[in-house]
């Protein structure tokens, strides 16, 4: 049995749930560690510049 979906639709769906997935390999996001949203933020950032410079 085959479930039918949009693959327009699911295309960028599938990279923002990988990125969110590299994202919380990065341990200090994952855990939250940071208890100021705007040091967790700037935490992201960096974390999302690092694997995108490096292409994980």
């Amino acid at each position: 049995m085959t479930i039918e979906y949009d693959k327009t639709l699911y295309r960028p769906r599938h990279r923002i749930e990988n990125a969110f997935g590299r994202l919380k390999d990065w341990r200090r996001i994952a855990m939250r560690y940071d208890r100021c949203a705007h040091t967790c933020f700037s935490a992201i950032c960096i974390a999302a510049t690092v694997i995108f410079w490096l292409g994980q």
